[in-house]
């Protein structure tokens, strides 16, 4: 009777629904019936396995939520080589050192850079990332005397400088310290003292920081420009900044420079003249935009995961401090300064361990755009012409054969011993290879050196939650509910370092 009662209700609302259903039943069949019909009809090879996803949308929710949970469940299901649909693109997503040495090294011929169209409306199109063909090579040259030796070597004590202040700071507070988005002000703060060489006033940082957020928040964004949108509010975040190093290039421009205040922007003005490509005003604003996200933002990351990781593993911070203290960089050791150079950070091997490792186990950014210039054969698939291409950082670390139980954080891994004979090239890639690897890894890598000797050797800390943070992996890694560690001032002599190590 119940039944009976209640079915011209069910009858009514199947009327209702049934058309709904059909409707996005059908969107979702033209969908994907669409992309199929993109394959190129020349080439006999299918295109790869895997989901376009929703009308327009794709899956970049499923990516944004997901994080890198996404990239390695469809690994698990399709491998290697496979399709989906993000950012308003259809997307090949590709895994492992054979396939990634084909598309860095085939630039310009099979594949060229293609960022989202977000990024590529906030970067500018004059950015080296935006860059093609000769006009990248001949910026790359610009570029390259920014990050020399010898300009390293000047931005270190500013470098040194702020690193030692915020550690100071951390060590100072009563309450425990968000690591994350403290290491983002952190590396803000060096990225500006490098790039420009000035010490703002704490409420002008404090605004720029602000800005900034605003447009690595939206720098990968759907590209929809209407009120509101995250793409509308990285474009004015970009705007402002615009504005501000308008200002401060014509400040730099009518000051005498200083050698022992060496900045980024006047090498970077100097190598633009002496490779006959001076840089326009835009040019410049473009490229301190470009640059500091690269310095900034992912060297936030790779800092949090090196306390994350020395946290985790305490084996490795006691060896660590051992190994510093055994080469005079210890508070309490006289040579300490003088040993505080770029050249002496270099030769610290188990260091330069420590940093390998970290952006081994946890990259800060997952991987990197291109564009299919012509359809091409990868892994048994064909990329159709046009497609973008993503390739992995992160997932080809956690397959390459030369690193054995890639879950466990080990420093030794990357000791010379260890790594004789053993081919690293395109299974070991933080910092992206080909003609577009980073020009700022060796600046990166130093920021993250000095502050490990600085945490290592005057503090203490611990996790003060429970339970270790969740890392998300867009648009960059990081904790997803932050970091909360409890920092301290410790200054360990020689013998209770020895007792931590046993």
């Amino acid at each position: 009777m119940v039944f009976l009662a209640v079915m011209p209700f069910l009858v009514t609302l199947f009327a209702v629904l049934a058309p709904s259903v059909l409707l996005v039943t059908a969107c979702i069949y033209l969908w994907h019936f669409r992309w199929n019909l993109k394959r190129d009809r020349d080439w006999e090879l299918p295109l790869p396995p895997g989901s376009m996803g929703l009308p327009f949308v794709g899956e970049t929710f499923h990516w944004l939520l997901q994080g890198s949970d996404f990239h390695a469940s469809r690994r698990q299901q399709h491998g290697n080589v496979f399709k989906t649909h993000l950012l308003g693109r259809p997307v090949v997503r590709v895994t492992g050192a054979e396939n990634l040495r084909r598309l860095l090294l085939e630039e310009h011929n099979l594949v060229s850079v293609n960022w989202p169209r977000s990024a590529q409306a906030i970067l500018g199109s004059t950015s080296l990332a935006n860059s093609i063909g000769d006009i990248h090579r001949h910026r790359r040259k610009v570029y390259a005397r920014v990050f020399s030796h010898s300009a390293l070597e000047s931005y270190l004590p500013r470098i040194k400088q702020v690193v030692a202040k915020t550690v100071r700071d951390w060590n100072a507070r009563e309450c425990p310290v968000t690591v994350y988005p403290e290491s983002k002000k952190l590396t803000f703060r060096i990225a500006v003292a490098v790039l420009l060489g000035s010490s703002l006033g704490e409420q002008e940082l404090t605004d720029l920081f602000t800005i900034f957020e605003e447009l690595s928040k939206n720098i990968f964004s759907l590209p929809l420009d209407v009120p509101g949108s995250g793409y509308r509010k990285g474009i004015r975040a970009r705007d402002r900044l615009h504005q501000y190093f308008e200002k401060a290039i014509e400040d730099m421009l009518q000051s005498s420079p200083c050698k022992e205040h060496s900045n980024a922007l006047r090498i970077l003005i100097k190598s633009s003249k002496e490779h006959g490509m001076e840089m326009s005003m835009q040019e410049l604003k473009e490229a301190l935009v470009e640059l500091m996200f690269a310095a900034y933002a992912t060297t936030a990351s790779a800092s949090t995961s090196l306390i994350l990781q020395l946290m985790k593993n305490p084996a490795v911070l006691a060896k660590l401090r051992m190994d510093l203290q055994t080469n005079g960089f210890w508070p309490e050791s006289a040579t300490r300064e003088n040993l505080l150079r770029f050249i002496d950070i270099t030769h610290l091997q188990y260091l330069d361990g420590v940093v390998k490792e970290v952006l081994r186990l946890l990259p800060p950014v997952s991987g990197g755009y291109r564009v299919a210039l012509q359809t091409f054969e990868l892994g048994g698939f064909q990329i159709p012409k046009g497609w973008s291409v993503m390739y992995s950082i992160q997932d080809t670390h956690d397959t390459a054969p030369i690193f054995q139980d890639p879950e466990i954080f080990n420093p030794d891994r990357f000791a010379k011993d260890q790594m004789k004979g053993k081919n690293v090239r395109f299974q070991y890639l933080p910092f992206g290879g080909g003609v577009r690897r980073c020009l700022g890894k060796e600046l990166a890598k130093l920021i993250l050196k000095v502050l490990a000797i600085e945490l290592a050797s005057v503090s203490h800390w611990e996790l003060a939650t429970k339970t270790f943070p969740k890392m998300l992996t867009v648009p960059i890694v990081h904790p997803a509910d932050g970091l909360k560690v409890r920092f301290s001032a410790q200054l360990c002599n020689k013998s209770k370092v020895a007792e931590i190590s046993l």
